[in-house]
């Protein structure tokens, strides 16, 4: 194959790439925006962060929620510009412009339920699914965490501590301006939303990593391939208080196999070390699962 040829193909590629970044950024926007417009506005539910800043100035100004939406987030897409890159300010930028024109499309629609119960369940299952599509095209629809990244660098606490700081404030501002069962079911719906988006981000099948020390390593590393169809690594290791060398069993698998590996295990070494991770993703190498006959 010609350079010019190659660089045709990895051109073909790129713009691939980026339709379905876009594509999929746009319906991460779109279904947040329905979650948001459908079932928690009209019932005075909110979430976290700059979403939920933006609610609750939309309703004591009494103006439009995209304006709050799009420009409050202004400001942290520069941050995340300075703090991750510029595809993730970009991608940041047009899917909160998405989200903001179809909130604005939406206002003419009314509530999809009025009861709160469905509203705080379906709203925060509708909501953690489209800012996972959205994260998954390596953007955001929320700035707090792009803040937050930036203020863990210069305080001692996480990220994920000066989260939910903001969002204990947010829900607690929530309580003095919808009442507090309303804080109290918005709430429920950010934690909806945080797990469901854990969920689209891993998938269902949420892969596993796996490393195995015993003695009798050939023994199930044969049984792991036997009966699991799962391929796997031996890594030298030494054990620190010993010296003495040690075959460490490495593998990847789906957490439906967690339980049956330990069996396995145990079945050759009842007393082998397991240690058991999750991982989000898996590229590459001979990690997949083989057909067993």
């Amino acid at each position: 194959m010609s350079g010019t040829t190659q660089t045709k193909a990895h051109r073909r590629t790129t713009k691939w790439q980026l339709v379905r970044r876009l594509l999929l950024l746009t319906i991460g926007a779109i279904v947040f925006a329905i979650g948001l417009k459908g079932f928690l506005v009209p019932n005075n539910i909110i979430d976290g962060g700059i979403v939920g800043i933006s609610i609750i100035g939309s309703k004591l100004t009494d103006t439009t929620l995209a304006l709050w939406l799009f420009f409050l987030n202004i400001p942290f897409i520069f941050f995340g510009y300075k703090q991750i890159g510029k595809t993730f300010a970009l991608s940041t930028l047009y899917a909160i412009f998405i989200m903001a024109v179809a909130t604005k499309l939406l206002e003419g629609i009314g509530p999809m339920t009025n009861v709160d119960l469905l509203a705080t369940v379906f709203g925060g299952l509708i909501l953690g699914i489209g800012v996972g599509i959205v994260i998954r095209a390596s953007g955001s629809l929320d700035g707090t965490e792009i803040l937050a990244v930036s203020f863990s660098r210069s305080t001692p606490f996480s990220v994920g501590e000066i989260v939910m700081f903001f969002n204990v404030f947010i829900l607690g501002a929530a309580g003095f301006v919808f009442g507090w069962d309303r804080a109290m079911y918005s709430l429920i719906t950010y934690f909806i939303a945080f797990k469901t988006i854990d969920v689209v981000i891993d998938g269902l099948d949420q892969s596993k990593s796996v490393w195995i020390i015993s003695e009798n390593y050939e023994e199930i590393g044969l049984a792991i391939m036997d009966r699991l169809g799962r391929s796997m690594t031996y890594l030298n290791g030494e054990g620190s208080f010993s010296g003495d060398d040690k075959k460490v069993i490495f593998c990847v698998i789906s957490r439906l196999e967690e339980t049956k590996l330990k069996e396995i295990v145990r079945d050759f070494d009842e007393q082998a070390f397991i240690a058991i991770g999750n991982i989000h993703d898996v590229h590459g190498g001979r990690f997949k699962k083989k057909d067993i006959h």
